[in-house]
């Protein structure tokens, strides 16, 4: 009787051989796709930290325009500072934007008022629309 016993367990005990295997391996693809979703995550960030360091440049240098208007008392610049003002805000390799481009306009029915536009190409994606940003200053006489 007891020899019966021992055999009637035996196939139980086997069905249950590698059921640990198969949960450790869910396991791992569980944890992975969690692990590609926080790299994913984690270039979005990055997307959005370097549009936001583009649009706070583009800021930046239209403060730095307002300011020279201001200090002249005038919103016409001469073509020279023009220029210098253009070429840096293209030069992508210092501190301009990408295919950055500067636009100063007179705002039509007013006198001593512009519009600074800045326009620029996003890095995270040269495809997508340009971006910009558009200031007016108003120069009161003194």
């Amino acid at each position: 009787m007891r020899s019966a016993r021992i055999l009637s367990l035996a196939p139980r005990q086997r069905t249950q051989r590698g059921v640990a295997l198969i949960e450790a391996l869910i396991s791992v693809l569980i944890f992975a796709f969690g692990v590609l979703g926080l790299i994913g995550l984690e270039a979005q960030a990055i997307n959005f930290s370097v549009d936001a360091e583009d649009r706070n440049r583009a800021a930046l240098f239209a403060s730095e325009i307002a300011s020279s208007m201001l200090l002249n008392g005038s919103v016409t610049v001469s073509a020279a500072q023009y220029a210098t003002w253009q070429t840096a805000i293209a030069d992508p390799t210092g501190t301009g934007l990408p295919v950055g481009t500067l636009n100063i306009q007179a705002t039509a029915g007013t006198t001593n008022s512009a519009d600074i536009t800045i326009t620029w190409v996003a890095q995270s994606d040269p495809t997508a629309t340009p971006q910009q940003l558009t200031t007016r200053i108003i120069v009161v006489p003194t």
